[in-house]
């Protein structure tokens, strides 16, 4: 599923449209995207302000969220959302 596409054609998007029933990634603008890519982003940006920078598990967390990051350019999320966070920010920019 195309999503340049599918928001032409599609009044209202439901996430079973993105995602079916039993189907754990799409091909989203060209990138595979799996399920819980944006639950997973978020859930690491909010606890990278917990950690301090330098550490096994801050870079970890940067780690993982750079992996995690085209993916979320290819849906479409900095288009409609700007992170609080300058370090999340940058690794988004990274992304690009």
């Amino acid at each position: 599923m195309s999503h340049s596409s599918s928001h032409r054609h599609q009044p209202v998007v439901r996430p079973e449209d993105v995602l079916p029933e039993g189907i754990d990634s799409t091909a989203i603008n060209g990138m595979t995207v799996r399920k819980g890519s944006v639950a997973a982003f978020v859930a690491n940006a909010l606890r990278l302000d917990e950690l301090t920078e330098g550490t096994p598990e801050y870079a970890a967390l940067v780690a993982q969220m750079r992996e995690l990051a085209p993916a979320l350019r290819a849906i479409g999320l900095n288009d409609v959302f700007r992170p609080h966070s300058p370090a999340v920010e940058r690794i988004l920019a990274e992304a690009a």
